[in-house]
């Protein structure tokens, strides 16, 4: 199963560690070097999604008061949204090989 573009980016913003909204906009900017600008509607549908599917949970541990805004919510991934990213990316992988012997891309 293919994932969405947007959750396969959310998975991999948050595969390092649990971020709020806000930092996972700009960590999926910073990682497509702006190529994707997501949209807070956008991005909080698809949590929405993923916490359904038990891929991320909103995390329980905050930052010191002093670096904390009590209004942000902080999602890490779950086992289970490590395995999905993994499939993915995995995935992708074996459709670049294909890309690669179909000389699409250069070996390097």
């Amino acid at each position: 199963m293919a994932l969405r573009s947007i959750e396969f980016h959310i998975l991999l913003a948050l595969a390092p560690e649990e971020r709020h909204g806000y930092a996972i906009l700009s960590e999926v900017e910073g990682l497509t070097d702006g190529e994707i600008q997501l949209e807070p509607g956008t991005l909080y549908r698809a949590l929405h999604r993923m916490l359904k599917d038990g891929w991320v949970v909103e995390s329980t541990r905050r930052p010191a008061a002093d670096q904390d805004d009590e209004r942000r919510r902080y999602y890490r991934l779950t086992p289970t949204g490590r395995r999905v990213a993994t499939a993915e990316a995995e995935r992708l992988q074996r459709l670049v090989n294909i890309a690669r012997a179909h000389r699409l891309l250069s070996r390097a």
